[in-house]
């Protein structure tokens, strides 16, 4: 492998039925092959697609209550396992509930009932757990931790149903209220020294969930942000915010963003479309919405595995792998994960919906469980620069890639081999070297910039 330097190139690995969990390792091999490598992945950083947001995860109710519940040093060992900038998976974003969703001890708003002037709003509420849990994330990392918000339920006055849970609509006396709603929202949220920089109009609006919920036909959402929350985030100086719509999942999420955005004054208010990964894996719909809409942007805004705790599964990790290379390959910016953590039970949740999360908090016995899918996630977490644009590559192998150029110059390549049997693969980029993939694993290489 002529010019090619070891230093100059690092290998991460986790696979299954092995110790490694990102380990960077020496899986180059350093022999010239016998015989020709006919699995190859060509990279191409002269063709560069979407630039990334960054990564992150949720600040639920359900997370910042759990970890309340542990002791000091696992709290600390979990906040720094996300926002660590060197040890930890490198997170820089998170989603913040705009008061309950369903992964919260119960349905809360932060009015009095019947309150349409908002004269009672408080987010005290959230001071008891969640913005402290937020304040010590960006302590970690040294930097604000940049926050997505978004709505799972208006107050069950505004609604046709006069409950929160289990879907209904919004009523249209109250689409000016409930726009300020938000405005008040983001500048108590802004007021406590956190950072808001995206905003989404409302939590998997096509679904009338057994849990805090709402239902928008795309042409409601379309009229609700075009004639009120739009305008609305314009007259209190917050244009610059990212507003996203749908918020939901990739099966109709071109009829949605078609609907919304095909309307130009909607269309000026929107910066993009948030994607959640339940129903389906078609990714190249992402495709299909940003080639309709190449000026706006995709973020993923949702995914966990569902059904409760599931320690010790290999399938969730390869879950989470699959979808960040099938969505990064198809325009998404970036990732935030549901609950950053949750308890023995897969809770706390008032309805019963019991999912898994990356790290697991037994407060039974204040121990710390990490999934596989946290270490899946930092395959891309850690190196992945925010900024880093995603760049061409040419792939003939069964395995998953995709490609990404930080701003340092580095190339960062993600593969995943979900087969039964190793693999070994040329890798053609600014050098050409071998790479043995394990069976059942995910590697993350490293360029290092050669003229830093």
């Amino acid at each position: 492998m002529e010019g090619l330097s070891q230093k100059m190139i690092k290998i991460i690995e986790t696979a299954k039925d092995t110790d490694l969990r990102l380990t960077e390792t020496n899986a180059i091999i350093n022999k010239r092959m016998k015989g020709s490598i006919n699995n190859i992945i060509s990279i191409d950083k002269r063709k560069s697609y979407q630039s990334m947001v960054g990564f992150g995860g949720a600040f639920t109710e359900a997370t910042s209550y759990t970890l309340s519940r542990m002791s000091d040093v696992k709290r600390e060992k979990v906040i720094s396992a996300y926002f660590d900038t060197q040890k930890g998976l490198n997170y820089s974003i998170g989603r913040i509930p705009i008061h309950s969703s369903d992964f919260a001890l119960g349905n809360y708003t932060y009015i009095e009932e019947g309150d349409k002037e908002l004269k009672t709003f408080d987010i005290a509420h959230e001071r008891k757990w969640t913005i402290p849990l937020i304040k010590e994330a960006s302590k970690m990392r040294g930097e604000s931790i940049n926050l997505l918000a978004s709505p799972w339920s208006p107050p069950a006055f505004m609604k046709d149903t006069k409950e929160m849970n289990n879907g209904g609509k919004l009523l249209p006396e109250y689409y000016d209220a409930w726009a300020n709603y938000y405005i008040r929202f983001i500048k108590g949220i802004t007021k406590e020294g956190l950072s808001i920089f995206a905003l989404t109009v409302q939590n998997e609006p096509a679904a009338a969930q057994t849990w805090d919920s709402c239902v928008y036909s795309a042409e409601e959402e379309r009229d609700f942000v075009k004639d009120y929350l739009g305008p609305k985030l314009h007259e209190s100086e917050l244009e610059d915010l990212q507003l996203f719509i749908w918020d939901h999942n990739r099966d109709v999420i071109v009829e949605r963003a078609t609907t919304v955005l095909n309307d130009t004054v909607a269309n000026g208010y929107v910066h993009g479309v948030g994607v959640h990964w339940y129903v389906s894996e078609e990714f190249e719909k992402l495709s299909q919405v940003h080639d309709a809409f190449p000026d706006k942007h995709i973020l993923f805004t949702e995914g966990c595995q569902e059904g409760g705790v599931h320690l010790g599964s290999w399938l969730t990790g390869e879950r989470y792998g699959r979808n960040m290379i099938g969505d990064f390959n198809n325009w998404c910016e970036g990732y935030l994960d549901w609950n950053l953590v949750l308890d023995e039970t897969g809770g706390p949740n008032h309805v019963g919906n019991f999912c898994d999360a990356p790290i697991i908090a037994d407060t039974t016995t204040d121990e710390l469980h990490f999934n596989s899918s946290y270490y899946y996630i930092g395959h891309f977490s850690k190196y992945v620069q925010p900024g880093a644009e995603r760049v061409h590559s040419e792939n003939n192998t069964e395995l998953l890639c995709v490609s990404f150029i930080n701003p340092d110059l580095s190339v960062v390549t993600v593969l995943q081999n979900e087969s039964e049997n190793d693999r070994t693969i040329k890798i053609i980029s600014d050098a050409e070297f071998c790479v043995k993939i394990k069976a059942r694993s995910i590697v993350t290489i490293v360029e290092e910039n050669m003229e830093a």
